[in-house]
């Protein structure tokens, strides 16, 4: 038996942002644990076309990211907090996902949820917290009890692990619980 399918979707198109970097370590964490995983950082991130539920249909990026949400156990979020709340292409990764709505399951029904938030300041890194916590309940997902909230300065050393251990605690405790929700949603009947 496989274990739990976790997926992350973060990041920015900045390449070795913070953001991203924190999301990885997660993920890392999740497959140390018995995960597969999938990454959906920012570079993906930024070949999604705007949101638009018109008739040209999905592109092929967005089916993709929709088809990886309806398959996953879990998803864990990063987002920058910019002006406190989430970053524009994480907010239109998320508007991607109302391609679900038909499904059985749409969205991030009944799936547990993590949130990693880096930012340059205490403050907005609680506002996107609280805000992509909301998001995680009106599309039906369990946000998971602890998320993350970082300072995104010197966050990380050359080696690309955190400088800090409470920084580590917080993105593995993200990941691990996104794990154990995971396992029992699995074991339910």
């Amino acid at each position: 038996m496989s274990g739990p399918f976790i997926i992350g979707v973060g990041g920015t198109p900045r390449a070795g942002s913070s953001t991203e970097r924190a999301l990885a370590l997660a993920l890392r964490q999740a497959e140390h644990a018995g995960a597969r995983t999938k990454l959906f950082g920012g570079e993906f991130l930024e070949r999604l076309p705007h949101f638009n539920p018109g008739p040209a249909g999905p592109s092929p990026e967005q089916a993709e990211l929709a088809a990886a949400v309806r398959e996953a156990d879990g998803i864990i979020l990063a987002t920058p907090g910019y002006h406190g709340s989430l970053s524009g292409v994480v907010k239109n990764a998320l508007d991607t996902l109302e391609l679900t709505r038909s499904h059985a399951r749409p969205y991030f029904d009944g799936k547990p949820v993590g949130v990693i938030v880096t930012a340059d300041g205490t403050q907005a890194a609680g506002a996107t917290l609280m805000a992509v916590r909301g998001i995680i309940h009106a599309m039906r997902g369990w946000p998971t009890p602890y998320g993350a909230a970082l300072n995104a300065a010197n966050l990380f050393d050359e080696a690309g692990e955190c400088r800090e251990s409470k920084d580590a605690w917080q993105i593995a405790t993200v990941a691990d619980q996104v794990m154990d929700f995971a396992r029992m949603r699995a074991r339910k009947p």
